[in-house]
């Protein structure tokens, strides 16, 4: 550990309860504290106060993209912070993380499952057009010093968009509290119960909100190509079930805790269109589940395809979907994997990350203290 207490700034606008940036971050704001370090977080009315057990929380009133970046950066001065490490897109900060990916591809990845009034009426939209100023002058202008990103595919779009160098990139990748993802035959069995599944069902799992983007509607056309009556979808997180209503689709809503349906599940499917690195998929890999997923999710790069889960090119690849949903529905290739994923998900510990991300942080603050000498011995 540095011999150096930081203040450490984190900025993070809104909340979900299901939420794998605010899970995240709450990870974060914990390893920081136990390793000595003080944590505030910068966010909206929406973040509860219970939510964040780690230091003092500033609270912006605005709730758009572009005036919350704005009342950050009129709030600079004031900040008393080492470090300002931001996981939204705001006008300048010390270290960015692009968790959420770059908008700019995500645009260009939609683009390809839209009509052309839809592009047209897109182009339209200012949230869209707030978001790529903000990225631009985080990467393209340089408002940020430094940028994690969580997957080599992020990495390679900041470079490529907007020219950022790439040796200023640290690739840190996701983390889960590993202990936390832990399933017995015991949990499996009462989980299963509560959700009304027979023994003979196979269940999918698709979990996440903004299922347009995360390719619900691709899970659901995957399953039914199966015609196999025993299998049930379920679906965790926000968004509105009318377009992807079946009689073989089990809606949850928020589930703040997802352990117990990871563990009534027998494979899990994210077809999504875009996904820098998916939290969900990894915990569902710290479970022993078989993840199916498609090659514009960074979360793909540290899994095997027909090992770990199945890597599918598209999302509405729906034939590939289906081949995958019936290649893991095999029970014993889903007994014989489950060893093999937990061990490859041990790999991505939180504390991991929380480790790699706070040393990126000490150098950040190190270099800032060279001009400004902020940093406080202890």
């Amino acid at each position: 550990m540095s011999p150096q207490k930081l203040t450490i700034g984190f900025v993070r606008r809104g909340y979900s309860a299901s939420g794998g940036a605010e899970a995240y971050l709450k990870r974060l704001g914990r390893g920081v504290v136990d390793l000595g370090h003080e944590a505030q977080l910068f966010t909206t009315d929406d973040w509860p106060q219970d939510e964040w057990t780690f230091g003092a929380i500033t609270r912006l009133p605005s709730k758009s993209a572009n005036t919350f970046a704005d009342e950050v950066e009129q709030r600079r001065p004031l900040i008393r912070c080492d470090v300002l490490m931001s996981l939204e897109r705001i006008w300048r900060c010390d270290v960015y993380r692009a968790g959420d990916g770059v908008h700019r591809a995500w645009l260009d990845r939609r683009r390809e499952f839209e009509l052309p009034l839809e592009r047209f009426v897109r182009g339209l939209n200012r949230k869209h057009r707030d978001l790529l100023r903000l990225e631009k002058s985080l990467l393209g202008d340089r408002g940020a010093t430094r940028v994690i990103a969580n997957s080599q595919m992020v990495k390679d779009e900041i470079v490529d968009l907007y020219g950022y160098s790439p040796d200023k990139i640290d690739i840190v990748r996701n983390g889960v509290p590993l202990e936390k993802f832990r399933v017995d035959p015991e949990l499996r069995e009462k989980s299963r119960a509560d959700l009304k599944l027979k023994p003979d069902q196979i269940a999918l799992l698709f979990a996440g909100s903004g299922w347009e983007r995360k390719g619900l509607l691709f899970a659901v056309e995957g399953m039914a190509l199966c015609k196999n009556r025993k299998m049930r979808l379920l679906v965790a997180g926000r968004g509105n079930q009318r377009y992807y209503k079946s009689k073989r689709v089990q809606f949850l809503g928020e589930v703040p805790d997802l352990v117990r349906i990871y563990a009534a599940a027998d494979i899990f499917i994210l077809p999504t269109i875009y996904d820098s690195f998916s939290n969900a998929c990894l915990e569902a890999l710290a479970c022993g589940l078989p993840v199916i997923t498609t090659g514009a999710n960074g979360f793909s790069e540290i899994i095997e395809d027909g090992v770990h889960g199945s890597i599918v090119d598209l999302a509405n690849h729906i034939i590939r979907l289906r081949d995958a949903v019936r290649f893991w529905s095999d029970e014993a290739r889903r007994v014989a994997a489950r060893s093999t994923n937990a061990e490859r998900a041990s790999q991505f510990d939180i504390s991991r990350n929380v480790a790699q991300t706070l040393q990126i942080l000490v150098q950040a603050a190190a270099r800032a203290a060279s001009t400004s000498g902020k940093i406080r011995n202890t």
